[in-house]
């Protein structure tokens, strides 16, 4: 989650991160199929900010965010393996998909 300011300049605010084999969680890994549709839930650390005028709330989605987190080879292994792939993420908002951002507001 960055704020994008009026000069262009975009600024980390917040991030979170979800590894596609563990969507349904740690103890039940699951490797993607290619083609499926598949949702997540992606939370963030909890943030404050005071929007100016002129300020816009961007959303950054990634396949990396080394080295804050650690790498992924898009191969399916435990990432030492020597294989590397590279990563496409689509987002979908459609009717039959639908998503969203939900952000809390503090008056």
């Amino acid at each position: 989650l960055c704020v994008l300011k009026p000069n262009g300049q975009s600024l980390n605010l917040a991030d979170g991160i979800i590894r596609a084999r563990y969507r349904k969680g740690y103890d039940q890994p699951e490797l993607l199929k290619p083609g499926e549709v598949v949702e997540y839930e992606i939370n963030m650390w909890a943030t404050s900010y005071a929007f100016q005028p002129g300020e816009r709330i961007r959303v950054q989605i990634s396949s990396s965010n080394f080295p804050r987190f650690d790498r992924n080879s898009n191969c399916g292994g435990g990432g030492g393996e020597g294989c590397v792939k590279k990563a496409y993420q689509t987002i979908y908002h459609d009717q039959k998909h639908p998503s969203r951002l939900v952000l809390p507001v503090i008056p």
